[in-house]
């Protein structure tokens, strides 16, 4: 699926990260791709983000939309033809409170966009988040505060290190409307920055359901990011 390119405004991103078992997460991929390990764990969890002035690039910012969602993923690499080790995430699932991207999702915007409600609190610093999908089966609920460094109980030595682990995830895989195809995007941001978040409380109905034993890592937060994103082909 050829898609535009679209620009806008990352206000808010949230990256909640988990530990998981890498014969697990196996079980729920596709054969194209394998997890993306750091210390020996496959890293899956929750991109919470909310984006605004969302437009295909060129068109004035008054015919733009904004909009919650939320994303299931993990990390993962996959072998192209060529022998070529590439790098990206894998989105299981994906929610969305916007009509046109529920609508357009698998269409003008990459995968199918699930139709949930959100009711977010940001505000001196503590965020609190609340998702109720449709049907029940994928809520979300998190409560964090912005921090100076990563809980000690992460498999990431440093901020750095866990920045440039998603970085490097910036191309994005979903399954499409037509089965065994995937839709592909690639996020491009003028600038990446990246601060500890501290989770106080997280719960996730659809990793509690597909990712037993899943331990929570830690949560990164990205603010008043200028972003694009680009159409991707599908995994060679």
């Amino acid at each position: 699926m050829k898609i535009p390119t679209l620009e806008g405004i990352i206000r808010r991103r949230l990256l909640v990260n988990f530990r998981v078992d890498p014969a697990v997460m196996r079980k729920l991929l596709p054969e194209r791709f394998r997890p993306k390990l750091h210390r020996g764990h496959a890293i899956t969890g929750l991109c919470l983000i909310r984006l605004e002035h969302v437009r295909p690039a060129g068109v004035p910012a008054l015919f733009s939309f904004s909009s919650e969602n939320a994303a299931h993923r993990v990390a993962v690499e996959w072998t192209t033809r060529q022998g070529e080790i590439r790098e990206g995430v894998y989105i299981f699932r994906r929610d969305t409170d916007s009509t046109l991207g529920q609508l357009a999702g698998g269409r003008l915007f990459p995968g199918i966009h699930h139709p949930a409600a959100f009711h977010v609190t940001d505000k001196n610093g503590e965020i609190d988040f609340t998702m109720t999908s449709c049907a029940g089966d994928a809520d979300i609920r998190l409560h964090g505060t912005e921090a100076d460094a990563l809980p000690p109980t992460s498999q990431f030595s440093s901020l750095a290190e866990s920045s440039r682990f998603f970085e490097n995830g910036s191309l994005g895989y979903s399954p499409a409307r037509k089965p065994d195809y995937f839709d592909g995007l690639r996020l491009e941001t003028k600038h990446w920055t990246v601060r500890p978040l501290t989770i106080t409380h997280v719960e996730s109905r659809w990793l509690a359901e597909n990712c037993p034993g899943a331990e929570f890592d830690h949560a990164l937060l990205m603010r008043d990011i200028p972003h694009r994103w680009h159409n991707a082909e599908r995994p060679s």
